[in-house]
């Protein structure tokens, strides 16, 4: 594994130390994500049964209810590096079992620095907000008075509108990536530590800054395997879900120092 630490010289901005990695080390921390995944097995799946639950009751309701279709689908998106702390916490105890240290109480660490963890949920929820509006405002601008009888995905892919369709994947995707680039190391680090949601948020730029093509390969893992969970009606999401969750502990650890 050929790794380089890179610390941060500026007097005005504190932040950790961070390490910059090989593009195929994502791959390494989905192997860590399944290790973790089995070692808590029965605690994990059936968080993530949950998760997959909730996903499709509500992505089904988006279904039955036009309006909600696109507005949930990208919000469990956008909300899912918050989903996923129990997860994080799973991974943390597991690794100080594993290194013979005390237990820590379930979601210790989180109510340790529950102030700022309440703001990067603010921060998400305002993420969905902006998105939800941004979308209407998209299909208001294209349709006009004419409106639609029925705003589903269905209808969205169909292709009947493909100026619309362009627009919302393109800022879908902007969207996606500035969460992601804010979030990939946030909340993990933000349990971990006694840090400030500022100084989190900015070791998550940096981290993503100087690992962009790692990073890249991180997202489009992410991206593909939430897809393939979602694909199999949110069965796969179930352990899919775990595996991500418990992966992303993982590249928080050896991507801040």
């Amino acid at each position: 594994m050929a790794t380089t630490t890179v610390c941060n010289v500026s007097q005005h901005v504190q932040v950790p130390c961070i390490r910059r990695v090989d593009p195929a080390r994502p791959v390494a921390w989905l192997g860590a994500g399944v290790r973790d995944f089995f070692g808590v097995w029965p605690v994990s799946l059936g968080y993530g049964l949950v998760i997959a639950g909730l996903s499709y009751l509500l992505v089904n309701s988006g279904w039955t209810r036009p309006a909600l279709a696109l507005t949930l689908t990208i919000a469990f998106l956008l909300i899912g590096a918050f989903l996923a702390v129990g997860f994080y916490d799973l991974s943390l105890r597991r690794e100080r079992d594993l290194a013979g240290a005390t237990q820590t109480r379930v979601f210790a660490t989180l109510r340790g620095n529950l102030g700022s963890i309440g703001l990067f949920v603010v921060l998400l929820a305002f993420a969905v907000s902006v998105w939800e509006r941004i979308s209407a405002i998209l299909a208001a601008l294209y349709l006009g008075s004419s409106g639609v009888s029925d705003a589903s995905l269905l209808w969205l892919f169909s292709l009947e509108h493909p100026w619309l369709l362009l627009g919302f994947i393109s800022f879908s995707v902007l969207l996606a990536l500035a969460v992601f680039s804010l979030s990939v190391v946030s909340l993990p680090m933000l349990m971990d530590r006694q840090v400030d949601l500022v100084t989190a948020m900015m070791t998550s730029l940096w981290v993503v800054w100087e690992n962009r093509p790692a990073m890249l390969v991180w997202a489009v893992l992410v991206a593909a395997l939430t897809a393939l969970g979602a694909l199999t009606w949110f069965v796969g999401l179930a352990v899919i879900f775990p595996i991500l969750g418990h992966a992303t502990w993982h590249a928080y650890r050896e991507l801040v120092e």
